[in-house]
């Protein structure tokens, strides 16, 4: 195993680390995914994708793997430089760029593995989903709960556009409050998840979701676990289950 992964043996076998080096990850939004491209690539997937249009604010620090000289510098590109100083050899590859039903399918190409971390501002996070799963190429879903970190692998055939209710706007608190009410269902009921949904809703609407870092770093541990999971053949969750990580 070469030095630079020298401290994963026992954990990961030295053919596993030679098969996830060229296993290539679309990151599509590097908000969380700025989290979970450093921890893929020191784990020692070296083949990574980074696409998002959107600029550095100040309010991303709190959470983001980001620095404060790079307020107002594009995210893909800023990341892009930042995981080259820790690996130079790696395969990285940036787009600055916002995803849209014009370049998705070229974007989506044949990666391997895609990992959707866009807004639910439109439907394209759907659209994305569907040209992957078309393509057979596996969807991480991460989402920052605060205390928690929630990641959905959609499945070949059943995707989140399932959880769509007529007239009602469909975004990160639909998946959440599905995610409660089955723990609920279930007999493990997160209580402090539920009251945040309600708080949350209860806010100013224009205002974005709470978000911590706790929750960023747990969402990258998560995806890069079922990430090493699905290129090393290992069985893996897919939606409608879920993988929940909580501290609380």
């Amino acid at each position: 195993m070469k030095e630079q992964y020298s401290r994963n043996r026992l954990y990961v076998k030295e053919e596993e680390q030679n098969k996830i080096k060229d296993f290539s990850i679309l990151l599509a939004g590097c908000g969380i995914g700025s989290n979970i491209a450093e921890c893929a690539l020191r784990f020692g997937f070296e083949n990574i994708t980074l696409v998002d249009g959107d600029t550095i604010e100040h309010s991303n620090l709190n959470r983001q793997n980001y620095t404060h000289q790079d307020i107002s510098s594009y995210k893909a590109e800023t990341l892009y430089h930042r995981l080259k100083s820790i690996n130079p050899n790696a395969n990285i590859r940036f787009h600055s760029e916002f995803i849209n039903e014009g370049n998705v399918s070229e974007i989506i190409g044949e990666h391997h593995i895609a990992i959707n971390a866009l807004d639910f501002s439109t439907d394209i996070p759907i659209v994305f989903d569907k040209i992957c799963q078309e393509k057979s190429i596996p969807v991480l879903h991460p989402y920052n709960l605060g205390w928690g970190a929630l990641v959905m692998v959609i499945s070949e055939s059943m995707g989140l556009d399932s959880l769509k209710k007529e007239e009602e706007k469909f975004n990160e608190v639909s998946v959440v409050q599905y995610v409660s009410s089955h723990m609920r269902y279930w007999g493990h009921p997160q209580k402090w998840l539920e009251d945040i949904v309600e708080e949350y809703l209860n806010e100013n609407k224009q205002l974005p979701p709470p978000q911590l870092s706790i929750a960023s770093s747990l969402g990258a541990a998560s995806c890069v676990k079922i990430a090493f999971d699905i290129a090393t053949g290992k069985p893996i969750k897919k939606f409608p289950e879920f993988y929940l990580t909580t501290i609380d």
